[in-house]
């Protein structure tokens, strides 16, 4: 089993239920484990990272658990060699004293 980690990956979406989330993009932080079975072909963590970053930009989630199932989903789909999935949203920006966010852990 081999694994991918993607650390830090900042950049700005919409995302959340308040008024103005709906509205406003905000810079968020996705981290991602990736186990795979290596079998003579590899796990591009460049094309994932573009992959989570074209979801969270293009597409409109209120809830931080629905975009987790989405992207989880899709990369499981698009790449069937995944084994485990722990993926990470944080939102740095949204309370002054603290960063939120949630985090999910998928095994296929």
């Amino acid at each position: 089993m081999i694994s991918i980690i993607i650390k830090n990956l900042e950049f700005e979406t919409i995302i959340g239920v308040l008024d103005f989330e709906k509205i406003t993009p905000q810079k968020v932080i996705i981290n991602s484990k990736i186990k795979y079975k290596y079998e003579n072909k590899y796990l591009d963590y460049a094309k994932v990272t573009d992959i989570i970053k074209n979801i969270l930009t293009t597409k409109k989630f209120e809830l931080i658990e629905d975009s987790l199932n989405f992207i989880c989903s899709y990369l499981k789909n698009e790449y069937p060699s995944i084994k485990k999935i722990k993926l990470e949203i944080l939102k740095p920006d949204i309370l002054k004293d603290c960063i939120v966010g949630a985090k999910i852990i998928k095994k296929y």
